[in-house]
């Protein structure tokens, strides 16, 4: 397997210079670093090219995750709605492939967070998205690119809530461009059992993010990490895992995230780095990778 981390562990907003977090997290163990496709999108070419030589430079893997904004919101009733959220998702897709990004990961199904404040139809709403993202998977498809269909919490989603609805859901997409992706804090809500989420999803697996139920770096909660490493070994996946711890407190990211208290210990920079190192070790000798 490979271990990545998402960029907003260390910042407040989604929309930030990703540069120079390359060298940072390679230095840090680390084979990947995860980017905010939203922050991809409004980039000058030369940028985005910038990007892709600096991740070639220190042998970094780029992945992106998105939470598609309401007014871009791809399961939607309304069909221009629809329309603008795929216009949107495919030069998305654009600036990924010059930024040399083969996969995105989150609600690209649909929209983040969800607005409780109004009823919603949830067969019609699948049945919608489940058009849009076949549309979006042929698109990707001379990008190389693959969609990863992210199951959330019921509080911040509705539409795929554990790994059950998630399968049957790229089931009926059937593009091989699109596979589930399942993270361990969400999965801390709305499973039975972590462990056998992951292996009831086995080959449709496409990429993990961890992190603890209190959203700290994985060794600082309760999470079954030996169980959750034995099921992926069960499943025999080796492919991406990608921490996505969220620590600090303020900003676009604190609010959106609901962090209200500062869950680092006020911790700096440095300090913030030494967990994450830790942290690695900790994963991969629970997963019996060191």
């Amino acid at each position: 397997m490979k271990y990545g981390v998402y960029f907003a562990y260390w910042e407040s907003s989604w929309n930030v210079n990703f540069e120079k977090y390359v060298q940072k997290v390679k230095e840090l163990g680390f084979d990947i670093l995860e980017v905010a496709a939203l922050g991809l999108v409004n980039l000058p070419d030369e940028k985005l090219e910038r990007l892709k030589q600096l991740a070639e430079q220190h042998n970094v893997i780029l992945t992106a995750g998105i939470g598609l904004p309401k007014e871009y919101d791809v399961s939607s009733s309304d069909a221009t709605v629809r329309r603008n959220g795929i216009a949107f998702m495919k030069k998305v897709m654009d600036a990924m492939y010059q930024a040399g990004i083969d996969r995105v990961g989150g609600t690209v199904y649909s929209y983040w967070p969800a607005d409780y404040s109004h009823p919603f139809d949830k067969p019609t709403a699948r049945k919608h998205s489940i058009e849009s993202v076949k549309e979006l998977a042929e698109y990707a498809r001379q990008y190389d690119i693959t969609l990863l269909i992210e199951t959330l919490n019921r509080f911040e989603q509705f539409l795929l809530n554990d790994a059950e609805e998630a399968v049957s859901y790229v089931k009926e997409v059937d593009e091989p461009n699109v596979k589930v992706m399942l993270d361990t804090f969400h999965m801390n809500i709305e499973e039975d059992n972590i462990a056998d989420a992951i292996r009831y999803t086995g080959d449709h697996l496409g990429h993990l993010h961890i992190g603890e139920a209190n959203r700290k770096v994985p060794g600082k909660g309760s999470m079954p990490w030996k169980e959750i490493g034995q099921a992926l070994k069960d499943i025999h996946y080796d492919g991406y895992v990608v921490m996505e711890p969220f620590v600090k407190t303020g900003g676009q990211v604190g609010q959106d995230i609901k962090v209200w208290r500062d869950l680092s210990g006020n911790a700096t920079e440095e300090q913030l780095d030494r967990e994450l190192a830790e942290s690695l070790v900790f994963v991969k000798q629970a997963f019996g990778e060191l």
